[in-house]
């Protein structure tokens, strides 16, 4: 899986940009501010149909312009060419075409162009709550078989149903619930557990394969012999719709879905203390490096190629050792990789690019 050429129209800082790329490692460097990341970030935009930055479209859009157009010649794992398109408009709204035939979900594009990203924001699947580390989760399936998407909107579109429902009777106030209005929340149970059982099977599947990787990657990093347990743990026991049952009472109270995938944790565990709280912060910078790592191994083994890779400036928080480690335990392909700094040791890139003028220019290094 590869991207051959990148073409960008008032994306972020760049006004007009055509760039070439190789097989091989891409290498973009220049100061903090000046727009790699955004070229890495159009890059993620093509595949999954948002910023891994976690910002709205229009924030993508330059300013003073209507709209952000971006393109991108690939080729498949299949080794077939593809043109994917898209374009934003100044209100967040995205039209996508592959092969000239318009898309409407991130799955038909991931079908065509899956990525990999490394950023130094991984540090938060660690330090922060448990819906980033669901969405860990979510996001990986999704790239293995895009057709997963599906189950998840399935499961959001129920809760949303569910939680909209629970509201209503909410503020009815009413000591117990009429026949009809019984017989609409045992429906909406029924949807939401079928949806969940379904999500939580695949999550927890995932997990028992990933484990293991992630605590070779973990080694592999320069994490020595330390104990990595990851543990899927669910917000209730038995079946779900016996638990949406069982729970009905609290749910009207509250007006909210308290049981359910969204209220899961996949908890990472180092020498048998959760490493949210008793890791040091290098330890919690190489775990989230780790579950990264294993999450692309998962994606090169079930694709049959690599993603496409971009490593977002994580070089500048690590040391030396362990630069070096986490570019020879990555899997051949195609990696974009951007620095403010010197490139690792023994690291030869194929390409080496300056980004110069805010992004406006993109031109060959020159030491």
């Amino acid at each position: 899986m590869e991207l051959n050429r990148l073409s960008l129209h008032n994306f972020r800082s760049y006004a007009e940009l055509e760039l070439e790329f190789p097989s091989g490692l891409t290498a973009l460097r220049g100061p903090n501010g000046i727009g790699k990341s955004n070229l890495l970030e159009a890059i993620g935009y093509l595949s999954t149909l948002k910023s891994f930055r976690g910002v709205p479209g229009e924030a993508m859009v330059a300013r003073d312009t209507s709209s952000a157009v971006l393109r991108a010649d690939v080729v498949d794992a299949d080794g077939r060419a593809a043109l994917i398109e898209t374009e934003i408009t100044c209100n967040g709204r995205a039209r996508t075409q592959v092969n000239r035939v318009r898309s409407r979900r991130a799955r038909d594009v991931l079908e065509t162009f899956v990525v990999s990203v490394f950023s130094p924001d991984d540090l938060k699947l660690l330090k922060q709550g448990p819906s980033l580390r669901r969405d860990y989760c979510d996001d990986v399936l999704v790239a293995i078989r895009p057709a997963n998407d599906l189950v998840r909107a399935d499961w959001e579109k129920a809760l949303r149903q569910r939680n909209a429902f629970l509201k209503q009777l909410r503020s009815s106030a009413r000591a117990s619930l009429p026949e009809p209005e019984a017989t609409t929340l045992a429906v909406w149970d029924q949807k939401l557990s079928e949806a969940g059982d379904i999500l939580v099977s695949l999550r927890e599947s995932l997990v028992a394969r990933i484990t293991p990787a992630v605590a070779e990657a973990y080694r592999d990093l320069g994490g020595g012999s330390d104990l990595v347990e990851i543990r899927y743990q669910r917000s209730w026991k038995g079946p779900l719709g016996d638990a949406l049952a069982e729970g009905t009472g609290d749910d009207i109270r509250r007006g909210v879905t308290l049981r359910g995938p969204h209220r899961d944790e996949l908890e990472i565990r180092l020498n048998g203390l959760p490493a949210r709280t008793h890791a040091s912060q290098g330890e919690q910078r190489c775990l989230s490096l780790a579950l990264r790592l294993a999450a692309h191994r998962e994606l090169t083994g079930s694709r049959g190629s690599p993603p496409v890779l971009l490593l977002d400036d994580v070089f500048s928080e690590l040391d030396p050792r362990r630069s070096r480690a986490l570019l020879d335990s990555l899997p051949q392909g195609q990696t974009f990789l951007s620095t403010a700094t010197m490139l690792p040791d023994g690291c030869e890139p194929d390409l080496d690019l300056r980004v110069t003028n805010g992004g406006a220019q993109v031109r060959e290094w020159v030491p």
